[in-house]
């Protein structure tokens, strides 16, 4: 009897039973239509980004390398996408002021940065009291391209081959100046790894961007590590010698010109990059969109034959390769700055 009571009350539910079903029901509808909207959203949000201009942040001053790339890659993305983006060229501090700007910035995909070797894998060494962590507050996109620093020397020089440059150095100690752009830029470290490798002495002089160049044609310093793309001219003019490339391999632009690797210092890599970030929490389908629209523009042709005719060499990638590329150059450097002694001024 007590079987046949219990059956019976399966079979037919109390009116409260019947209302906890409802709002049961209601609320797995209410949940599948929040992730349905979330997926639409998304979806929605990888097919019109961008609705309005995007700017491009520069940490450094217009008419450098990474002003120029960053100019020539914005052209395109802004003729493919039907939406300007603007640069904003944000110099100082070693590229730490415009960094900040953009890890401050809201993540929307409408404030990105076009940054290097420097601001991104040095200067968090360089600078131990940086208010951020560019490693971790800003987010890889995708890499543009890589520049060699090339070893160019005043004619005032005899030496034309590596070989020569060092037996040159170690037949001057302490009588050769190196400028570069800066304390802990690559292409001061450069020159701080070629003479400890090569074995010579040599004094460091940091100057502010291109002056650096203008020194070194006015013959006040002997030699300096450069991005190709800002001595090119002056190398093609005959007003200064290149005498290798710091990649591991030949650059593009310069394939008549052997890498120092291959001159018997095998590993020695020491050149700049450049590449798109995001702040942090930027949604992946914005992320997605700007890295698939880049990759297209780099691998034009035409865009990359001015590229490599300005010394750079064209890259493109995933956001995970170049992610993984940037903690690698962090961790490179950061033993080459502590074993340096370099410390921001």
């Amino acid at each position: 009897m007590l079987t046949t009571t219990f059956d019976s009350a399966l079979a037919a539910p109390t009116p409260a039973d019947r209302c906890w079903t409802a709002v049961r029901r209601q609320g797995t509808r209410l949940v599948a239509a929040l992730l349905l909207g979330a997926a639409g959203v998304g979806s929605v949000l990888a097919q019109t980004y961008p609705v309005k201009p995007v700017r491009v942040v520069v940490a450094f001053t217009a008419g450098g390398t990474t002003d120029l790339l960053t100019r020539l890659v914005a052209q395109q993305l802004s003729d493919r996408l039907k939406q300007q983006f603007v640069i904003d060229n944000r110099p100082g501090a070693g590229g730490n002021i415009g960094t900040e700007a953009v890890v401050r910035a809201a993540p929307d995909g409408y404030t990105l940065i076009v940054n290097s070797v420097g601001p991104i894998a040095v200067n968090p060494t360089l600078y131990p009291k940086l208010p951020y962590n560019p490693l971790t507050d800003l987010v890889p996109v995708v890499q543009i391209a890589e520049v060699p620093n090339v070893l160019v020397v005043h004619p005032s020089v005899s030496a034309k081959t590596v070989e020569e440059f060092i037996a040159y150095a170690k037949a001057n100690p302490g009588k050769l100046n190196y400028g570069s752009t800066g304390v802990g830029t690559s292409s001061h470290l450069s020159g701080y790894m070629m003479a400890k490798r090569a074995g010579f002495e040599a004094t460091h002089i940091a100057y502010k961007g291109a002056d650096a160049v203008r020194d070194l044609l006015a013959g006040r310093i002997q030699f300096m590590f450069a991005t190709i793309p800002s001595v090119m001219s002056q190398i093609q003019a005959g007003k200064l010698r290149p005498i290798a490339v710091s990649s591991v391999q030949r650059s593009r632009s310069m394939p008549e010109v052997p890498t120092i690797a291959e001159k018997g210092f095998p590993g020695f890599e020491a050149g700049s990059w450049f590449g798109f970030f995001a702040p942090k929490g930027t949604p992946e389908s914005v992320i997605t969109a700007l890295n698939k629209a880049v990759n297209e523009v780099v691998a034009v042709p035409a865009i990359q034959q001015q590229m490599i005719r300005e010394g750079a060499d064209p890259m493109g990638g995933t956001p995970a390769q170049f992610s993984q590329f940037v903690q690698r150059e962090y961790e490179k450097w950061k033993v080459i700055v502590v074993e340096s002694g370099a410390r921001a001024e």
